[in-house]
């Protein structure tokens, strides 16, 4: 009689763990969220073997999360995760016979794995009777599988996730990049007294550089280089928007105080202060021989002059964007004898680093210019190019690098 009796209620949880598992594929195939997965998980578990404990961490991303807890006597939110090494194990581990195991309360630990990787560790224990470690050892093959279930399931869920979010990424990369070559203008002169050239490396991610050169009348020429902060399409639509502002105001107007503090207010508005640009523009001027600039906080031009001698243009203000008011501003002036050559560069050329962990610096950008003091735009920025390539080896670029060379007398 006891022989049948234990049959039929062996029959009986079979039939319970079956259709636990069955509840469960359901969800899963319902496209159920995580937590729906974790509160039938944690109910078919406590209802079926009637467990006075249970606790289930994940490993996500190499760190171990607290996702079903009952009946502990611990906080185990705040327990050293080098604890969980104890368990990290394919087998089934009895925390009360380890020294110092911080999950003595419980009766079984069960390490969960898909393939090699461990996914979960669940902890089991306070069952009503005696023959506690006998009653839960009989569900262990279900216990197993049902997790194993669960956290495949769920793993599954958190890669379409990343690869959903990888493609949006990447879409998002190929519109910015796009908006960013717009940017930049399509041809650059060559003439006689007045020629630019001009070279961008993108880094692996869509930046905010931004050069260009404008031509307002007959002699007066403008050329100017900006960086914005922060990457991605948000970067590239609010240079965008700078741009348009710019032009705008170009054609309205050649003072470079009314021009920057209108630039100010156009970037403040936009960014609400969260994003600023650092900015360079010069308007020169060959019928009057002068070179008017402002820096605002860009990296300083290097003024090149055919008698050798090399200026940084310094000279301006904050960055733009920062503070509603400009708090002072400086126009900066300089004379034009004979031929000069303007080089404007974000600061991707200057922070580029090495694999001895040294920085490029301004110090060996001098030294090219040096050797290249009456050299053409195109020379001067190969020249700067080759030792930039040579000077970071097999290291990626951590940066954009915008240069732009702009040649010129009278």
């Amino acid at each position: 009689m006891d022989t049948a009796l234990n049959i039929a209620n062996r029959y009986e949880l079979k039939e319970l763990e079956l259709n636990a598992l069955l509840e469960i594929t359901q969800a899963i195939n319902e496209n159920l969220p995580e937590n729906s997965l974790y509160k039938i998980y944690n109910f078919t578990l406590r209802a079926n073997l009637k467990l006075g404990k249970l606790m289930l961490v994940v490993k996500d991303r190499k760190q171990w999360e607290l996702k079903l807890s009952f009946g502990t006597v611990k906080d185990y939110t705040k327990i050293d995760e080098n604890s969980y090494q104890l368990v990290d194990k394919r087998k089934i581990l009895f925390p009360a016979d380890l020294v110092d195991s911080p999950f003595d309360e419980f009766e079984v630990a069960i390490p969960v794995f898909h393939k090699n990787n461990l996914l979960a560790i669940v902890f089991l224990g306070g069952v009503a009777n005696s023959e506690e470690r006998e009653l839960i050892e009989n569900h262990l093959n279900f216990i197993q599988a049902l997790t194993n279930i669960i956290m495949v399931a769920i793993e599954n869920k958190k890669m379409a996730r990343e690869r959903l979010e990888q493609e949006v990424y990447a879409k998002e990369m190929e519109i910015a990049k796009k908006v960013q070559q717009l940017l930049f203008p399509k041809s650059l002169p060559e003439n006689s007294d007045f020629n630019i050239d001009a070279h961008y490396s993108p880094h692996h991610t869509v930046g905010g550089d931004y050069y260009d050169w404008l031509s307002i009348d007959e002699h007066r020429k403008i050329v100017c280089i900006a960086d914005v902060s922060g990457k991605g399409v948000p970067a590239a639509l609010l240079m965008s928007n700078f741009q348009a502002s710019l032009r705008t105001l170009l054609r309205k107007t050649s003072d470079l105080e009314e021009v920057i503090h209108d630039l100010n207010h156009q970037v403040f508005e936009s960014a609400n202060g969260e994003n600023f640009i650092t900015f360079f523009i010069a308007l020169i001027d060959l019928k009057e021989r002068k070179l008017t600039y402002v820096n605002a906080g860009h990296n300083p031009p290097f003024l090149m002059s055919s008698n050798g001698t090399i200026e940084k243009l310094e000279k301006g203000t904050l960055v733009l964007g920062a503070l509603r008011e400009i708090p002072f501003l400086e126009i900066g002036t300089t004379e034009i004898n004979k031929t000069q050559t303007l080089l404007l560069y974000t600061d991707g050329l200057t922070e580029a680093f090495n694999e001895n962990e040294e920085e490029f610096g301004p110090e060996r950008v001098m030294d090219i210019l040096n050797k290249n003091i009456t050299a053409k735009p195109s020379l001067i920025l190969s020249s700067i190019l080759n030792e930039i390539d040579a000077f970071i080896g097999k290291r990626a670029l951590s940066d954009d690098i915008t240069l732009l060379a702009c040649q010129y007398h009278v």
